[in-house]
């Protein structure tokens, strides 16, 4: 069995690669040849005796697709809580791992073997995984060639997210909006650097989505990063900002939504049992019908149409994660450091046993 770290996990990570495995496993799922169990989070009724208004959360949520070969568990151990910045209400999570760090695991079980064959850490797969999904949803729903790119956010999931789409498309033109400015720019001379092509930096949400094919957020935020009034005909729009029963977060407002011509999410299921105000909620609240909004893994089999005109609003919100996500991009990952010789080989021995449990 292989055990990596997260620095490996990059050197073996491709968006080329986690692209294609995830558009796989997303058509495996129409198919019925992939699963996935809805992530459950559980929180320890007691709050942290170092840390106040905290407490200790064990999240998961496990998957698999016939075409990755292994069935993943992706667990996390956290110290959860909510504090404010600047008066904004965030959720935090807390590094009280002994060095300061975190504590989040995604492990990979051969599915005709039954063992373990890989250990990595959740973090940089994590990016990869959400950032992967969407290059998926906008191969179905964006403009053919889109030249300008708005993108929300200046952090973790934005970097990622800027990465895998420059991958997909030849933008002519990238601007960035960040409501810390100084972050903001930082970001942006950063990958412009890594990319190769120049990133523009924005004052405000109105020039990010002005003029822009693609409307991309990837954030952090509590509450919707632009007013949909903006939103123009023929633009894509995306979003990662799902929320929880204890998270009612949300990256697109309800008038987004309701000038969508065609609004795809990743889970109804998830969106239903975690009362997504930006899937459940506007529901009930009648701004779309329930049976309009659609999925994303019927997009990438072909049984709704994606965009079919020029001038359609197409919004994709990738609301939830997955099991069946870190199964695709993790089992990419495995053989990519397989064949470039890194990890460390520990005994499969370890986790098995010669007992029945």
């Amino acid at each position: 069995m292989i055990l990596l770290n997260n620095e490996e996990v990059e050197q073996a990570l491709t968006p080329r690669d986690a692209i294609a495995a995830t558009e796989t496993v997303y058509r495996e799922l129409a198919d019925g040849k992939a699963i996935n169990r809805p992530r459950s989070q559980t929180y320890m009724p007691v709050e942290s005796k170092e840390h106040p208004g905290f407490c200790y959360r064990f999240k998961s949520q496990e998957g698999s697709g016939v075409a990755s070969g292994v069935w993943a568990l992706r667990i996390t151990s956290d110290m959860a809580g909510f504090s404010y910045t600047a008066g904004v209400k965030r959720r935090r999570i807390l590094p009280v791992a002994t060095g300061n760090r975190y504590c989040g695991l995604v492990i990979l079980f051969d599915l005709e073997r039954i063992e373990p064959v890989a250990i990595m850490p959740d973090g940089v797969i994590q990016k990869a995984r959400v950032a992967a999904l969407s290059v998926v949803g906008a191969r179905c729903l964006a403009p053919e060639k889109p030249q300008v790119l708005g993108l929300f956010g200046s952090g973790w999931q934005a970097s990622a997210h800027l990465e895998f789409l420059c991958s997909e498309y030849q933008f002519a033109k990238v601007k960035v909006y960040s409501p810390n400015q100084e972050h903001c720019r930082e970001f942006c001379a950063k990958m412009a650097a890594r990319l190769g092509q120049p990133i523009e930096p924005v004052a405000s949400p109105r020039a990010a989505v002005r003029g822009s094919d693609v409307i991309q957020a990837a954030t952090a935020a509590w509450d919707a990063v632009f007013d949909g009034r903006l939103v123009e005909k023929g633009m894509y729009v995306a979003s990662i900002g799902g929320s929880d029963a204890s998270n009612k977060r949300r990256e697109i407002d309800d008038e987004t939504i309701r000038r969508a011509d065609l609004y795809v999410v990743h889970s109804k299921e998830v969106a239903r049992l975690d009362q997504s105000p930006d899937v459940w909620e506007i529901a009930q609240r009648g701004i779309v019908a329930w049976d309009s909004i659609q999925e994303i893994q019927d997009l990438v089999a072909g049984r709704i149409p994606g965009r079919t005109r020029e001038d359609q609003i197409t919004v994709f919100n990738n609301n939830t994660g997955a099991g069946t996500q870190f199964a695709a991009v993790g089992a990419a990952v495995l053989q990519r450091a397989r064949a470039m010789g890194l990890g460390r080989e520990i005994p499969t021995e370890w986790f098995t046993e010669d007992v029945s449990p």
